[in-house]
């Protein structure tokens, strides 16, 4: 059955297939297993993928609760914690080590599970056929393994919070010696191991479903979709893909060398290592080369996560504000000026590690370079809203909030990215504030964009608008109260990951604003909450959709039925003939026209 899909998929773009006799056959062998558990139907993978990270955010989000209340309120105990954590939080008084296990888990399962799977593996699996006129994946049932390989990852990664020394806690970015020497600390056992084997396979994953996007993108487009045609959604999942293939796998080896390191005795990142007083048998290797292995996937994978929520916040705000997308041809160049540059990065991470003042240079200048096709995509957003007829629906202000906390924290970055600067303002509060509000913060914006927007084509249903309205106001303006305030933290030379500043004079100073940024933690997080349960309830008991385009749009996924079966269209897949941005009166009190709506004599398309 999955050949039957793949060739007929295959053949769409040509329109020699009759989908009533594939869909026929397909469906009435499936059962509830086949179709929702194993499917190879990208829409339901597409909603495996969304799920599995919204429970994985929910994790990662109330680990920083825990640990902003140790840093909150160094002086108190909270029983609760020790109801959710048992011995690691003894008389509501989180560990030590344990603190370092939360700080590590929280950024592993953010970073990775929920912005790099959920927010690709959702948002790709979903638009790339509908959005291109092909009746799935190019593998379908390449593309099921993604996700299973990633669910088996979520389930060792998971385990390791229930093992009796705790799970990883070298930080996410898993720096040897720390990670190398199983000795170290209690985070340094087993949790790591399991770590390691959850990474390795979720890479597995990623590399499964990037070769499939590319794929897709390049073989299945439908008749008249141009690559020129495609929506800026789809030309940033491309990418997304593009820089995905070509890094991860370096990631891959790093991790392999460090287990090699952990388990049989080599020293690929170990060196003349004391433990006790007693010397290890580790001689010639170089942690430093660890650092180069991981940050050649780190400042890559930045963009991986970024690039999805800048496609969906160029679809929204040229939607929702009945105007046509500013530069399209500069915001496609920029996105290949930004997957170029992003290998070229990497090293602005390892300032302080006594590398060449000369080698830092050029990673200064390629840092710098890479905030101008970021600048120019900013630039084409706000021309793009300019005297634009704007709707403040719920994904709209949610794509508006993405724009404000990409600007925000993506100019803090012009900090960092000076070596000079970067000596003081390494490994404080001010390196959480800039990559939490430009990577985290503005990409998860843009992911509630999405689905908010794409709800109705995925479940038939909408979601809550009202609750819809307070969580973004909560998530918006609490973001900005967390993470604001630690840029001046970080400027006083505030250091990170540290359980407890009441013992530093120069830090107590802050005492008040930790407090008052884990109240605003709690807060937010909390608003989590209430999409959650607005998203749950409404797949049930949501307003049905009535219309096929009920926000009227251009793109090709509003030509399916409302809730789309396996194969998306009934019949024939429509023809494209202009491009997806065409928000104009059309001449019959319409202020867009679609795709598939061929050009009126003497009318000039892209």
């Amino acid at each position: 059955m999955a050949n039957q899909v793949i060739l007929e998929s295959a053949n769409v773009g040509h329109g020699t297939i009759d989908h009533h006799g594939h869909d026929g056959h397909d469906h009435h062998e499936q059962h509830f297993i086949s179709k929702y558990i194993f499917s190879q139907d990208h829409k339901i993978i597409a909603k495996q993928f969304l799920i599995t990270g919204i429970i994985w955010a929910i994790i990662g989000a109330l680990f920083s609760v825990f640990f902003r209340l140790q840093l909150g309120f160094p002086d108190h105990t909270f029983p609760i914690m020790e109801t959710f954590l048992g011995d690691w939080a003894k008389g509501g008084k989180l560990s030590p080590e344990f603190y370092y296990a939360l700080v590590t888990m929280h950024g592993t399962i953010l970073i990775f599970f929920v912005l790099t799977a959920g927010l690709t593996g959702t948002f790709a699996n979903f638009l790339i056929p509908l959005q291109l006129g092909a009746r799935d994946m190019a593998s379908p049932f390449m593309n099921m393994l993604s996700y299973w390989f990633f669910f088996l990852a979520s389930i060792i990664m998971f385990s390791s919070l229930f093992i009796q020394t705790g799970p990883a806690s070298g930080g996410w970015t898993a720096y040897p010696p720390l990670s190398a020497i199983r000795e170290a600390s209690l985070g340094s056992g087993l949790g790591m191991d399991l770590w390691l084997i959850a990474m390795a396979l979720f890479v597995v994953s990623s590399l499964l479903g990037g070769l499939n996007y590319i794929s897709t993108i390049l073989n299945m487009r439908t008749k008249g979709m141009s690559m020129t045609r495609m929506p800026l959604t789809i030309w940033a999942l491309f990418f997304t893909a593009v820089i995905g293939v070509l890094s991860f796998p370096v990631l891959l080896s790093g991790f392999v060398l460090l287990i090699f390191d952990r388990n049989f005795g080599t020293s690929f990142y170990l060196s003349e290592i004391f433990i006790g007083g007693k010397a290890l048998p580790h001689i010639g290797g170089s942690a430093i080369l660890y650092q180069h292995l991981f940050w050649f996937l780190g400042h890559p994978e930045v963009y991986i996560i970024m690039l999805p929520g800048m496609g969906i916040a160029s679809e929204m705000l040229s939607n929702h504000s009945r105007k046509p997308i500013f530069g399209y041809t500069a915001m496609i160049i920029s996105l290949i000026g930004i997957t170029f540059l992003s290998f070229l990065v990497w090293a602005h991470h390892m300032f302080v590690t006594g590398m060449s003042p000369f080698l830092g240079s050029i990673f200064v200048l390629m840092t710098l370079l890479i905030a101008v096709p970021s600048s120019v995509k900013t630039f084409n957003w706000l021309t793009t809203i300019w005297r634009g007829n704007l709707r403040f629906t719920v994904p709209m202000v949610f794509a508006l909030g993405f724009v404000s906390m990409f600007i925000s924290g993506g100019l803090t970055g012009i900090f960092l990215g000076n070596s000079a600067l970067d000596i003081h303002l390494h490994d404080t509060y001010f390196v959480i504030a800039h990559f939490h509000m430009v990577m985290g913060v503005s990409s998860f914006l843009g992911m509630f964009a999405g689905i908010y927007h794409w709800f109705p084509k995925m479940f038939g249903r909408f979601m809550n608008n009202t609750l819809g309205y307070i969580h973004f106001f909560l998530t918006f303006v609490g973001a900005y109260v967390i993470f604001w305030p630690m840029h001046y933290e970080g400027i006083a030379g505030m250091p990170r990951r540290y359980y407890d500043y009441s013992a530093w004079e120069s830090f107590k100073q802050f005492d008040g604003l930790n407090a008052f940024i884990s109240i605003a933690v709690i807060v937010v997080f909390f608003a989590q909450l209430l999409f959650v349960f607005n998203f749950f309830i409404s797949i049930f008991r949501g307003r049905k959709v009535n219309e096929l385009n009920p926000w009227g749009s251009t793109t090709l996924e509003w030509t399916t039925p409302i809730v789309p079966g396996h194969g998306n269209w009934e019949g024939e897949i429509p023809e494209v003939h202009r491009w997806p941005y065409d928000y104009k009166d059309d001449g019959n009190g319409k202020d867009f026209i679609p795709q598939t709506v061929p050009a009126r004599p003497g009318e000039e398309v892209h």
